[in-house]
């Protein structure tokens, strides 16, 4: 009888040791995402100046372009 639950004490050792690398694992993955996705914002943010900006310089320049003819 202990050896079975010494076996069956090894084998939740063993479980546990192979959960926390996978938490780990994740962990990190997690972060890297966080990482990649401040970065995206980031890269987002700067091209929806840039589009505005261009915006008003294209608006600055050309006239406002008239209604099609079907209207």
């Amino acid at each position: 009888m202990a050896e079975n639950a010494q076996a069956r004490l090894d084998a939740l050792e063993e479980r546990a040791a192979h959960q926390e690398t996978t938490t780990e694992d994740l962990s990190r993955v997690v972060a890297a995402q966080w990482d990649e996705i401040d970065r995206l914002k980031k890269l987002v943010t700067l091209l929806a100046e840039r589009v505005g900006e261009a915006e008003q310089r294209v608006s600055a320049v050309a006239p406002p372009e008239p209604p099609p003819p079907h209207y």
